[in-house]
């Protein structure tokens, strides 16, 4: 799978985890940055991958930030995206399932790792439900 992904310096470490175990399993990561941990601005990070989302550069999107709040609401600010923030496996697994989420947001600073790679397996594992979700997915997006 191609997957694009992205963090600001508070992510970065955990972006570096996660970008190595994706690529251990065979998928192709495109990384958008940040490469260090000197302070940055998150949206410089979360909208390149909201883009490779929407256009279809990659397949799916995984942004780190903090809180994870604030660059879940910069990619949510594209039109076809959905992104969830995800802090446990079992959010991550239901954003995929019924909400047809295609970009994962973690926060850095409030899950261990472990936790985070347990996000990121169940949000890639999980394939969309469809059926009665479809129409209410339809719905989020403002025309």
């Amino acid at each position: 799978m191609k997957l694009s992904i992205g963090s600001d310096h508070a992510g970065y470490a955990l972006k570096e985890r996660v970008k190595g175990i994706l690529a251990e399993h065979g998928h192709e990561v495109i990384d958008h940055g940040t490469h260090s941990e000197e302070s940055t601005d998150y949206p410089d990070y979360g909208h390149p991958v909201a883009n490779d989302v929407e256009n279809g550069t990659s397949e799916l999107g995984i942004v780190i930030c903090g809180s994870g709040n604030g660059i879940n609401m910069t990619v949510n600010k594209h039109q076809d995206i959905r992104s969830a923030l995800c802090w446990i496996p079992e959010i991550a697994h239901m954003a995929r399932l019924h909400n047809n989420a295609n970009v994962l947001a973690l926060p850095a600073r409030y899950i261990s790792e472990e936790i985070a790679l347990e996000c990121v397996n169940q949000f890639l594992a999980t394939k969309f439900e469809g059926g009665r979700h479809e129409r209410r997915v339809a719905k989020i997006a403002c025309s």
